[in-house]
Protein backbone atom coordinates (compact mmCIF):
# COMPACT_ATOMS: atom_id res chain seq x y z
CA UNK A 1 0.00 0.00 0.00
CA UNK A 2 1.37 3.42 -1.17
CA UNK A 3 1.90 5.84 1.70
CA UNK A 4 -0.47 9.11 1.16
CA UNK A 5 1.11 11.88 -1.17
CA UNK A 6 2.17 14.44 1.27
CA UNK A 7 0.21 17.67 0.64
CA UNK A 8 1.78 20.66 -0.78
CA UNK A 9 3.69 22.35 1.62
CA UNK A 10 2.48 26.32 0.68
CA UNK A 11 -1.05 24.81 1.03
CA UNK A 12 -0.44 23.22 4.27
CA UNK A 13 1.64 26.22 5.86
CA UNK A 14 -0.79 28.00 8.89
CA UNK A 15 -0.79 31.43 7.47
CA UNK A 16 -0.19 33.82 9.93
CA UNK A 17 -2.22 37.35 10.38
CA UNK A 18 -0.58 40.04 9.07
CA UNK A 19 0.19 42.65 11.83
CA UNK A 20 -2.72 45.69 11.44
CA UNK A 21 -0.77 48.81 10.14
CA UNK A 22 -1.48 52.27 11.92
CA UNK A 23 -3.57 53.43 9.43
CA UNK A 24 -5.94 50.75 9.47
CA UNK A 25 -6.00 51.24 13.30
CA UNK A 26 -6.35 54.76 12.89
CA UNK A 27 -9.38 54.58 10.07
CA UNK A 28 -11.37 52.02 12.72
CA UNK A 29 -10.74 54.67 15.31
CA UNK A 30 -12.22 57.50 13.68
CA UNK A 31 -15.12 55.36 12.33
CA UNK A 32 -15.96 54.52 16.02
CA UNK A 33 -15.41 57.33 17.98
CA UNK A 34 -14.17 60.58 15.79
CA UNK A 35 -17.02 60.35 13.43
CA UNK A 36 -20.10 59.83 16.16
CA UNK A 37 -18.75 62.79 18.13
CA UNK A 38 -18.86 64.65 15.46
CA UNK A 39 -22.08 64.21 14.79
CA UNK A 40 -23.40 64.47 17.48
CA UNK A 41 -21.95 68.28 17.70
CA UNK A 42 -23.56 68.87 14.25
CA UNK A 43 -26.70 67.69 15.76
CA UNK A 44 -26.72 69.65 19.09
CA UNK A 45 -25.13 72.55 16.65
CA UNK A 46 -28.55 72.46 14.87
CA UNK A 47 -30.92 72.05 17.53
CA UNK A 48 -29.37 75.54 19.10
CA UNK A 49 -29.71 76.95 16.10
CA UNK A 50 -32.32 79.78 15.34
CA UNK A 51 -33.75 78.02 12.97
CA UNK A 52 -35.05 75.80 15.56
CA UNK A 53 -35.79 78.59 18.31
CA UNK A 54 -39.43 77.74 18.52
CA UNK A 55 -39.47 74.48 18.64
CA UNK A 56 -36.54 74.10 21.48
CA UNK A 57 -38.96 76.76 23.61
CA UNK A 58 -42.10 74.87 22.91
CA UNK A 59 -39.97 72.22 24.49
CA UNK A 60 -38.74 74.08 27.64
CA UNK A 61 -42.03 75.42 27.82
CA UNK A 62 -43.46 72.01 27.82
CA UNK A 63 -41.87 71.15 30.80
CA UNK A 64 -43.09 74.31 32.75
CA UNK A 65 -45.25 73.84 35.33
CA UNK A 66 -48.33 76.74 35.02
CA UNK A 67 -47.97 79.43 36.83
CA UNK A 68 -48.95 80.42 40.17
CA UNK A 69 -48.92 84.30 39.91
CA UNK A 70 -49.05 86.98 36.20
CA UNK A 71 -48.57 90.30 36.01
CA UNK A 72 -51.34 92.20 34.30
CA UNK A 73 -50.68 92.20 31.02
CA UNK A 74 -52.19 95.87 30.27
CA UNK A 75 -49.45 98.42 30.60
CA UNK A 76 -49.86 100.59 34.01
CA UNK A 77 -53.67 98.61 34.66
CA UNK A 78 -53.88 97.32 38.57
CA UNK A 79 -55.38 94.13 38.76
CA UNK A 80 -57.73 95.86 41.64
CA UNK A 81 -59.16 98.01 39.00
CA UNK A 82 -59.89 94.27 37.25
CA UNK A 83 -64.01 93.17 37.58
CA UNK A 84 -64.38 89.09 37.70
CA UNK A 85 -66.26 88.48 34.85
CA UNK A 86 -65.32 85.36 33.70
CA UNK A 87 -68.81 83.13 33.19
CA UNK A 88 -70.84 85.93 33.04
CA UNK A 89 -73.16 85.64 30.54
CA UNK A 90 -72.69 86.82 26.77
CA UNK A 91 -75.38 86.20 24.15
CA UNK A 92 -77.93 83.06 24.54
CA UNK A 93 -75.79 80.44 24.08
CA UNK A 94 -72.50 81.42 25.88
CA UNK A 95 -70.10 82.84 28.71
CA UNK A 96 -66.93 85.48 29.46
CA UNK A 97 -64.00 83.18 28.73
CA UNK A 98 -61.93 85.56 30.21
CA UNK A 99 -61.72 89.08 31.68
CA UNK A 100 -61.45 92.43 30.23
CA UNK A 101 -59.11 94.87 31.08
CA UNK A 102 -60.13 98.64 30.17
CA UNK A 103 -57.72 101.12 29.38
CA UNK A 104 -56.83 104.01 27.02
CA UNK A 105 -56.49 102.88 23.23
CA UNK A 106 -53.12 102.44 21.86
CA UNK A 107 -51.58 101.21 25.50
CA UNK A 108 -49.61 98.26 25.05
CA UNK A 109 -50.51 95.40 25.75
CA UNK A 110 -47.65 92.62 26.74
CA UNK A 111 -47.05 88.99 27.29
CA UNK A 112 -47.86 88.27 30.75
CA UNK A 113 -45.08 85.35 30.42
CA UNK A 114 -42.82 83.53 28.19
CA UNK A 115 -44.02 81.55 25.60
CA UNK A 116 -44.31 81.37 21.47
CA UNK A 117 -47.08 83.05 19.72
CA UNK A 118 -48.79 80.20 17.50
CA UNK A 119 -51.56 82.97 15.73
CA UNK A 120 -51.73 86.50 14.47
CA UNK A 121 -54.96 87.25 12.91
CA UNK A 122 -58.40 89.21 12.65
CA UNK A 123 -60.88 86.99 12.61
CA UNK A 124 -64.65 85.93 14.63
CA UNK A 125 -65.67 87.69 18.09
CA UNK A 126 -62.05 88.58 18.75
CA UNK A 127 -61.19 90.64 15.60
CA UNK A 128 -57.31 91.66 15.81
CA UNK A 129 -55.84 89.29 18.24
CA UNK A 130 -52.90 86.75 19.12
CA UNK A 131 -52.59 83.48 20.80
CA UNK A 132 -49.74 82.43 22.61
CA UNK A 133 -48.82 79.24 24.10
CA UNK A 134 -47.27 79.31 27.37
CA UNK A 135 -45.79 77.02 30.02
CA UNK A 136 -47.16 73.88 31.01
CA UNK A 137 -48.80 74.46 27.04
CA UNK A 138 -51.70 76.33 28.18
CA UNK A 139 -52.99 79.11 25.80
CA UNK A 140 -53.08 82.76 26.47
CA UNK A 141 -55.53 84.54 24.49
CA UNK A 142 -55.24 88.68 23.50
CA UNK A 143 -58.58 90.04 21.81
CA UNK A 144 -59.87 93.07 20.31
CA UNK A 145 -56.65 94.51 19.83
CA UNK A 146 -56.34 97.93 17.99
CA UNK A 147 -53.18 96.82 16.31
CA UNK A 148 -50.48 94.42 16.48
CA UNK A 149 -46.54 95.04 17.32
CA UNK A 150 -45.12 95.82 13.93
CA UNK A 151 -43.34 92.73 12.73
CA UNK A 152 -44.85 90.23 14.99
CA UNK A 153 -45.89 86.87 13.81
CA UNK A 154 -46.56 83.16 14.51
CA UNK A 155 -43.47 81.18 15.88
CA UNK A 156 -41.68 84.49 17.67
CA UNK A 157 -40.89 83.40 21.19
CA UNK A 158 -41.67 85.97 23.68
CA UNK A 159 -40.11 86.84 27.34
CA UNK A 160 -42.46 87.97 30.15
CA UNK A 161 -42.72 91.98 28.76
CA UNK A 162 -42.74 91.69 25.39
CA UNK A 163 -45.12 94.02 23.38
CA UNK A 164 -47.86 91.83 21.75
CA UNK A 165 -50.04 94.70 20.63
CA UNK A 166 -52.44 97.66 21.85
CA UNK A 167 -55.58 98.12 23.66
CA UNK A 168 -58.48 98.53 20.48
CA UNK A 169 -62.14 97.34 20.30
CA UNK A 170 -62.11 95.22 17.60
CA UNK A 171 -64.27 92.00 16.86
CA UNK A 172 -67.57 92.39 18.53
CA UNK A 173 -66.10 94.86 20.72
CA UNK A 174 -66.72 97.55 18.56
CA UNK A 175 -67.88 100.50 20.04
CA UNK A 176 -67.66 99.44 22.97
CA UNK A 177 -64.72 101.28 25.29
CA UNK A 178 -61.45 100.31 24.20
CA UNK A 179 -60.12 97.32 26.66
CA UNK A 180 -58.32 93.61 26.20
CA UNK A 181 -60.37 90.38 26.28
CA UNK A 182 -57.89 88.16 27.89
CA UNK A 183 -58.24 84.33 28.65
CA UNK A 184 -56.20 81.32 29.54
CA UNK A 185 -56.85 77.87 27.98
CA UNK A 186 -55.76 75.02 29.83
CA UNK A 187 -55.94 71.22 29.08
CA UNK A 188 -59.59 71.03 30.29
CA UNK A 189 -60.82 74.19 28.82
CA UNK A 190 -60.93 78.21 29.85
CA UNK A 191 -60.42 79.01 33.71
CA UNK A 192 -60.46 82.08 35.29
CA UNK A 193 -57.64 84.49 34.94
CA UNK A 194 -58.29 86.52 37.68
CA UNK A 195 -56.68 84.89 40.65
CA UNK A 196 -53.56 84.87 39.18
CA UNK A 197 -53.51 88.55 38.23
CA UNK A 198 -53.97 89.11 42.11
CA UNK A 199 -51.38 86.36 42.95
CA UNK A 200 -48.80 88.58 41.53
CA UNK A 201 -49.63 91.47 43.86
CA UNK A 202 -50.07 89.92 46.62
CA UNK A 203 -47.03 87.18 46.36
CA UNK A 204 -49.75 84.17 47.04
CA UNK A 205 -49.95 81.42 44.75
CA UNK A 206 -53.68 80.36 43.74
CA UNK A 207 -55.08 77.47 45.76
CA UNK A 208 -55.14 75.22 42.26
CA UNK A 209 -53.96 74.72 38.82
CA UNK A 210 -56.72 73.66 36.02
CA UNK A 211 -55.06 71.81 33.55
Amino acid sequence: MNPPTPPDTDDAAVQKPRPRSRAYTLRRWLAWFVVPCLLGITVLAFWNSEWLRAPRAMWDLSRMPPPTSLPVPVEGVAARRIADTFGAPRGRDRTHAGVDIFARRGTPVRSAGPGVVVAVRDSGLGGRQVWVVGPARERYYYAHLEDWREGLSEGDVLAEGDVLGYVGDSGNAAGTPPHLHWGIYGGSGAYDPLPLLRAHVTGQPRASTPR
